[in-house]
């Protein structure tokens, strides 16, 4: 990861060359599996760089109940749109890419497009078994009753049933749907990646060095701006009401 960073901080997309001015897009961070908001704090610096507005996930570490992480994630989702009024793209990187998808399905009428980095969305846990071993060292932890963490039946019961139905189902018609992937990844199995409804960019980097990898800023920056040119098609937001009163009156 060292030498991405280094990388990145010599390209010319890190400085914004070649990247359309966001005009204050707002852009949703979702951190990866037992990571927090910090992981992504160099590229939520880059994008208010470039003028969108990056908005964190809330998150210290990513390990909570799937179920009770997409409803604050949700309630999050709704004050940013509000506030800026237009609707947010969503970067989710690894585990935070399946926030981001389930997001998408939950509120097209909020979300412009998703960017998943490094998700194994057609396998959640096609990971390492190093990284397997630490999912159920923390679904042991929440077994045990410890707040904060998930539990088993997060994963394969009743708790997050809805959530991973959501998962599963397509993405909108209307909401742009971006999975990068790397062959190197080494922590992610990429074939796990592929969604046949998503578009597909390749880059070579670590699972970890997508966060910071320039080859990864380009393939957002290009996203988002295609983002904003399919939302222009989309029928505006609802005006005279913000989009929670929308949400609790329906």
């Amino acid at each position: 990861m060292g030498l991405e960073l280094a990388a990145l901080a010599r390209n010319p997309v890190f400085r914004g060359r070649g990247v359309t001015d966001g005009r204050g897009q707002p852009v949703m961070l979702i951190p990866g599996f037992m990571a927090g908001d910090a992981s992504l704090g160099i590229m939520a610096r880059w994008l208010k760089g470039t003028g969108h507005h990056p908005s964190r996930a809330g998150i210290r570490s990513n390990v909570a109940c799937s179920g009770d992480t997409i409803e604050a994630l949700e309630d999050r989702l709704e004050r940013l749109v509000d506030r800026q009024g237009s609707r947010a793209a969503i970067i989710g990187h690894s585990r935070g890419g399946s926030f981001a998808k389930v997001l998408a399905r939950r509120r097209p009428d909020l979300v412009s497009g998703i960017v998943m980095l490094g998700c194994p969305q057609r396998d959640p846990l096609a990971v390492h078994p190093v990284v397997r071993a630490n999912i159920e060292a923390v679904a042991a932890i929440g077994k045990l009753g410890v707040p904060g963490f998930f539990s088993r039946v997060c994963l394969d019961g009743d708790c997050c049933a809805t959530f991973w139905e959501q998962f599963e189902a397509s993405v909108p018609r209307g909401v742009g749907y971006v999975s990068v992937y790397s062959k190197t990844d080494g922590i992610v199995a990429w074939k796990a990646c592929l969604d046949p409804a998503a578009e597909h960019v390749e880059v070579r980097c670590s699972h970890i060095g997508m966060a910071v990898h320039p080859d990864v800023y380009r393939v957002i920056a290009d996203s988002l701006i295609a983002f904003r040119r399919r939302d222009a098609r989309r029928k505006p937001l609802h005006k005279g009401a913000t989009v929670t009163s929308i949400r609790r009156a329906a």
